[in-house]
């Protein structure tokens, strides 16, 4: 199982950036989280995909269970499922630190954030670029993170929707400064500058970091774009 994270520690560590073993060679995924520990990662981000919440399919519970076993860094597990309710528990079991289910799936967001912090993970909530941020606010005092979605979610490498900065600013004039408020999606060199602007603490990053030769470097960069805001 993930560990009882302190929130209270990783809102400390802020901002972070989260590679998205989405775009990872799964064919050396061992090796990919070794580099990817070595380049400096502290968190890595796992998108969850049913083929009918989103026209497509990925992670499942045994790829989770298997980079618990390659890493004791942070694992935060986005939902892209319908019925999130039915999988919280076992993706908690395989090791999920982070647990971020769509407020779009969810028959009741209010007990689920509380299931998923019973459980002892991160609760968060996220949203598709359709969905007007206002649907979050019911939520935004009961979770630990909020993800805005800067793509339709189902598949890497999309271009950043500039709709998703109102989007972080609206959140973070709402949200405590020891949330999380992430944003994953065209995340590269040119929109992580105006993401941080616009309050978001967390980065998804894909193709544009393991599509880079140089893990460490292209960290390094995005920090450095990250911290200049």
């Amino acid at each position: 199982m993930g560990r009882s994270i302190s929130l209270t520690e990783l809102g400390a560590s802020l901002p972070q950036i989260a590679p998205s073993l989405l775009a990872c060679d799964f064919g050396h995924l061992h090796r990919e989280i070794r580099h990817l520990e070595q380049a400096g990662a502290q968190i890595l981000h796992l998108d969850v995909m049913d083929g009918h919440f989103v026209p497509n399919l990925s992670i499942g519970i045994p790829i989770v269970e298997a980079v618990r076993r390659a890493t004791d860094l942070l694992l935060d597990v986005h939902l892209m499922i319908t019925n999130p309710e039915e999988f919280v528990e076992p993706f908690r079991r395989a090791g999920a630190d982070l647990i971020t289910f769509h407020v779009e799936a969810a028959a009741d967001p209010a007990a689920l954030l509380r299931r998923i912090g019973d459980l002892g993970a991160g609760a968060g909530i996220s949203l598709s670029p359709p969905t007007p941020v206002e649907s979050l606010a019911p939520w935004l005092d009961a979770c630990d993170l909020v993800l805005v979605m800067s793509v339709m979610p189902g598949f890497g490498g999309q271009s950043f929707q500039p709709g998703a900065l109102d989007k972080l600013r609206w959140l973070r004039a709402r949200m405590a400064c020891g949330k999380l408020l992430s944003v994953d999606g065209g995340v590269n060199v040119e929109t992580i500058g105006p993401c941080a602007e616009a309050g978001a603490n967390l980065f998804v990053t894909g193709t544009a970091l393991l599509g880079h030769e140089d893990y460490r470097a292209r960290l390094a960069e995005f920090r450095s774009l990250v911290i200049s805001c």
